[in-house]
């Protein structure tokens, strides 16, 4: 393991490493292919979890959340678990804002929802607009993320499949998060998501993509997934 000459990190690192699971490990360097298995200790998420509140009562930990970034993959889900822990809106958005660069993985990426967020969602709406419009694949993927897990009900706006759709990547994890975010809208918002397909707005790949996604999806009635399979672009 190696060290960095700060205590902090240091002492996390090595607490990381005595939570190690091998078995776990070799599994996970095969679900996140775009992390370096050197990176990758193998500790799993709800003990991650856990260590994130007992290490988020240490006085120095702001010298952690300040080191970015951080080698392992294992630092970057901890940093993010420590993120959620904040209570003050502001604080968790300048956080989340300075910790969005350096996320490199779907997985971290996904994993990553401050509570907070839930109560302010008009704030937090111009940031997700920033975030889509971003070069980096994972802030695109992140912000679209949040735009589905807290504007599909009642906060839902035509504008908002909108921006998802106007997003041009050929980055596969955010043309998986479009997939994902539009095959989830058809079952809260089908009146507004349908006619995407229905007038074929995306290309052949990722308008099979929404449809596969949606034809999987409990969310739908048999009926709908009747209309979908027939709309699929034959290859």
């Amino acid at each position: 393991m190696p060290e960095t000459g700060n205590p902090v990190i240091d002492r996390i690192r090595r607490q990381l490493f005595a939570l190690q699971d091998t078995g776990y490990r070799k599994f996970h360097m095969k679900l996140i292919p775009s992390v370096h298995a050197d990176r990758i200790i193998g500790v799993r998420t709800p003990v991650l979890r856990r260590m994130a509140v007992s290490v988020a009562q240490e006085p120095n930990i702001s010298l952690f959340l300040d080191s970015l970034p951080h080698f392992y993959y294992e630092e970057n889900n901890l940093h993010a678990f420590l993120l959620e822990r904040i209570r003050s809106f502001d604080d968790c958005l300048s956080g989340t804002e300075r910790f969005l660069p350096y996320i490199d993985n779907w997985a971290t990426c996904d994993m990553f929802f401050p509570k907070t967020f839930r109560n302010y969602p008009e704030k937090l709406l111009c940031f997700i607009k920033r975030w889509i419009c971003d070069s980096q694949p994972y802030t695109i993927r992140y912000g679209i993320g949040i735009l589905m897990r807290l504007y599909l009900t009642d906060l839902f706006r035509p504008e908002y499949p909108a921006l998802v759709a106007s997003v041009s990547s050929d980055e596969y994890y955010v043309l998986m998060m479009q997939a994902w975010y539009f095959a989830t809208a058809l079952s809260f918002q089908p009146d507004a998501v349908m006619p995407y397909l229905e007038t074929r707005r995306f290309e052949p790949w990722l308008h099979n993509k929404i449809i596969q996604k949606a034809v999987e999806s409990h969310r739908i009635s048999q009926d709908t997934k009747n209309i979908l399979k027939a709309l699929r672009i034959k290859p």
